[in-house]
């Protein structure tokens, strides 16, 4: 499905960037969003980034869409008018 080996997600499994659940019968199986995760991971380490660094990258990118989600959803909320509560 992400055109990678096994070897490569379990290398990132144990840079512990994605962990996939198990099924009965012990294979290993990933959401969408940590194949999203993966392929992105794929990408950089395509382009020369080693294994543990493109893990991190990804980490940060994950954690500053994040942030941003955070901060237009706080926007959002600053630019509602407020209703008093006091009669």
């Amino acid at each position: 499905m992400l055109g990678t080996t096994p070897a490569f997600l379990r290398a990132i499994g144990e840079a512990r960037l994605i962990t996939p659940l198990r099924s009965e019968g012990g294979h290993r199986r990933y959401s969408r969003y940590q194949l999203r995760i993966a392929a992105r991971a794929r990408e950089l380490v395509d382009q020369g980034t080693s294994v543990e660094a493109a893990c991190r990258i990804v980490v940060l990118e994950d954690q500053l869409e994040e942030a941003q989600r955070m901060n237009e959803e706080l926007r959002a909320a600053a630019s509602q008018p407020q209703h008093s509560t006091d009669a």
